[in-house]
């Protein structure tokens, strides 16, 4: 911009003018005075100081022709550099009568027209960017978009059901418009307090209740807020920070956000975005093996592991959980990296021998070795196996090395992990270096979800015993929650010293909002059609109503075996995501995000199938 333009509001920055609508006539006197007095400097300049014309060619235009003369100074070149000279003087001359001409235009306007011109200069600026997308986005393939079947679905008409369902969406916006309220902006929402809350696994990056709640306000028809939503990822969504991310957290929760909004909406900014950030997180890949690092500086590309995590060993759960979201980065930008770091992964893994066929928690990206040898399917492991199943799934069953690698651990957690109690529960319990820990954390309850929704491509026709086996652990997770005297559940119980299923340690009598329950019943309910788990998701519904449910949001409780609720004070972002959206789809029609055409990542949102964009071979031949 001219700095002609900008002199209004610098010559008189707190003057009081007796015409609002003008400057006055000494004003536009006094500054065409200093720009003829600003000339006639220059133009003295030229005219009397020596080789001043290369000086002022050089400092004002970095003329590399006259700069190649000044270094040379032959004769032979002096006939060029004159006419060098002229052309300059030339073209100073004009510079200067066009300033001259654009100070008199900005004098004739008021001064709220120039304020609009300068604002204009910005939003132009703001959409072309926008428009671009950043600096790679020229390069992303055309892709035309054809929404995936099912994104949404038809109201039940069973008027229970409907009933219950919009109570669902009742909460939901209950939940939207107290973060809206309170919190817009910022990570997540403290209810109790009413504020935003921060949490250091997204660095400085803002919105993750936004992203994460993109899909759910789509499937759930709440467009209003969707839209607001999408306008606020389009100008306020930034990842150019100096700041270190958890990589899990942010790839399943803005990554996945992103790219499921995309797929359900068709809207470009979703997809760039999604691009941009993944783009972002590879940094994280440069270690010797390949392995992740689990926290990353998105400015510097900075890496490192945990410090607590087994000598700074990589998380089974944290590098085994990219794999859905980086293929499908893979296709929609063309950029083959994001599918080939993933399946790196597999190959790392594919050359260790597994401990009795498990994958212990702990992997160090250095030498490639594991570390402490403690397995869970719950936290450390839990979408680990997850991805193997969904991976294949996703597939359109055509990845056959996901779907082996899936059920041979399920194998060896049938045979070394899983137990049942003296009262018949089913559960899963820990391994650590050869001994079991008789516990099931609440993240371990997602396992009856996961293996009813393998159960049909089970080896050897074990169909029929995988979902007995899905329906136990089902059945355990919901007397985890009976036997509290909220109703809820807690973030870990045990199978020993006479008690089942009952949290024994004040660090594990905390409920946080967490889907992994409700999870498995909607899978249940989709397989089995039994009403059990509606009426068991309804109670869990009545639970989080008359425990959780402050004035500002929802928030989790502290003790679960308590009289009353003391609550934390968060509104998870993975509530809006995965418990709400879950919740929703149980007392939904199977036509609502059919399994066969959609894969749920682990914060529950649904990505397509391959095959309906591309298949998985053609990736992982680009």
């Amino acid at each position: 911009m001219p700095v002609a333009t900008l002199l209004p509001f610098t010559a008189t920055p707190s003057r009081k003018s007796s015409s609002p609508t003008s400057f006055r006539l000494t004003e536009k006197f006094i500054l065409l005075l200093v720009f003829s007095a600003f000339i006639t400097l220059c133009f003295g300049a030229i005219f009397f100081l020596p080789d001043s014309s290369k000086l002022l060619s050089g400092v004002f235009f970095h003329s590399s022709a006259v700069e190649t003369n000044t270094r040379k100074g032959t004769d032979s070149d002096s006939n060029i550099a004159v006419g060098t000279d002229e052309k300059i003087l030339a073209k100073i001359r004009k510079d200067h009568e066009k300033a001259l001409v654009e100070a008199k235009d900005t004098l004739q306007k008021r001064p709220d027209e120039i304020k609009q011109d300068i604002q204009n200069e910005k939003d132009k600026v703001f959409k072309e960017d926008l428009s671009k997308g950043g600096k790679d986005d020229d390069n992303l393939p055309v892709i035309e978009y054809v929404q995936p079947p099912g994104a949404t679905g038809h109201e039940p008409s069973d008027p229970e059901t409907k009933e219950r369902r919009e109570k669902i969406k009742e909460m939901m916006k209950f939940a939207w418009d107290s973060y809206k309220r309170y919190a817009w902006g910022s990570n997540e929402l403290r209810p109790v307090s009413m504020q935003g809350h921060s949490s250091n696994l997204f660095g400085d990056i803002k919105g993750a209740t936004i992203v994460d709640a993109l899909d759910t306000l789509y499937v759930m028809e709440m467009y209003e807020d969707f839209e607001m939503a999408t306008e606020w990822v389009e100008k306020n969504l930034d990842f150019n920070v100096n700041a270190e991310v958890s990589v899990f957290e942010v790839n399943i929760r803005f990554v996945g956000g992103l790219l499921s909004a995309y797929y359900l909406s068709g809207k470009e900014v979703f997809r760039k975005k999604a691009i941009q950030l993944g783009e972002k997180l590879l940094p994280a890949f440069k270690t010797p093996t390949g392995i992740p690092w689990a926290l990353l500086n998105l400015k510097s590309g900075i890496g490192r592991n945990w410090p607590w995590a087994s000598g700074g060993s990589s998380i089974l759960a944290e590098y085994g959980t990219l794999h859905l979201e980086f293929m499908h980065l893979s296709k929609l930008s063309g950029n083959p990296a994001f599918a080939e770091k993933v399946m790196n992964i597999r190959k790392v893994l594919n050359r260790l021998d597994k401990p009795q066929g498990l994958y212990p928690n702990y992997l160090n990206p250095n030498s490639g070795q594991w570390g402490q040898h403690h397995v869970s399917v719950g936290g450390l492991g839990d979408s680990f196996y997850e991805y193997l199943l969904k991976a294949w799934l996703m597939s359109d069953k055509t990845d056959e090395e996901g779907k082996k690698l899936y059920y041979d651990a399920l194998q060896a957690i049938e045979t070394s992990l899983m137990r049942k109690s003296s009262g018949g529960l089913t559960y899963i319990a820990e391994w650590k270096g050869g001994l079991l820990e008789h516990k099931m954390g609440h993240l371990t309850c997602f396992a009856g979800g996961m293996i009813a929704l393998g159960a049909d491509g089970a080896p050897e026709d074990k169909t029929g015993h995988q979902m007995e086996q899905a329906a136990e652990i089902a059945r355990t997770c919901h007397e985890s929650y009976a036997r509290t005297t909220l109703k809820l559940g807690p973030e870990g119980f045990r199978f020993d010293g006479g008690v089942e299923a009952i949290a024994t340690r004040q660090n594990e009598k905390y409920f946080i909002l967490r889907p992994e329950v409700i999870e498995t019943y909607m899978y249940m309910w989709r397989f089995t059609h039994d009403p059990k788990y509606r009426e068991w998701g309804w109670e869990a519904v009545q639970a989080l109503e008359k425990h959780c449910r402050v004035e500002g949001g929802y928030s989790g409780v502290r003790d679960v075996y308590a009289s009353s609720p003391n609550h934390d004070d968060v509104q998870q972002s993975f509530y809006l995501a995965e418990t709400l959206k879950y919740l929703f789809l149980l007392f939904s029609d199977d036509d609502h995000l059919p399994f066969e055409h959609w894969v749920f990542n682990t914060e529950a949102h649904p990505l397509p199938s391959l095959i309906l964009t591309c298949s998985i071979a053609e990736i992982q031949s680009k």
